[in-house]
């Protein structure tokens, strides 16, 4: 069974510079696409309802009838932790779970109504952390097979 890697396929001794910067950039990639998503994931969704979690308690969608308070801790645990794991590279694909299961849970269920055009920043999010779901958090990373 082939086993597919983000690492060059040339042992360390065969690769050239020209079979090093592909690499360096890919990983430079992932490392963007983890730190600037956790960001505006934190920014947007997740400091706000720490800061005003109060209100957040009375304006919370729960689709699951499990009362607001649980409700607004998993968002707030998939909106502040899990995108910090994620910049740090550190269980990064477990923890991209909670924040894809959020967003699909917010656009598919709470939000069906909404035209791609009100949900696009749900959707980018959701394109952004499913991207590194998939790919893992690369080389520049705490622990970066996972």
């Amino acid at each position: 069974m082939t086993r597919l890697s983000l690492e060059s396929a040339k042992p360390a001794e065969a690769q050239t510079p020209a079979d090093t910067a592909p690499n360096v950039a890919l990983h430079a990639g992932l490392l963007f696409l983890r730190v600037t998503g956790s960001a505006l994931l934190i920014a947007v969704h997740g400091l706000p309802k720490v800061l005003h979690y109060s209100q957040e308690l009375t304006r919370i969608e729960d689709p699951f009838h499990l009362g607001a308070t649980p409700t607004l801790l998993l968002a707030i645990l998939s909106e502040t932790l899990c995108p910090l794991l994620i910049a740090l590279g550190v269980l990064t694909r477990l923890a991209c779970l909670p924040i894809v299961a959020t967003l699909l849970v917010a656009m598919l269920v709470v939000h069906p109504d909404w035209s791609l055009a009100q949900g696009q920043f749900g959707w980018m999010l959701l394109i952004i952390f499913t991207t590194i779901l998939i790919a893992g958090p690369g080389r520049f990373s705490i622990s970066p097979r996972y």
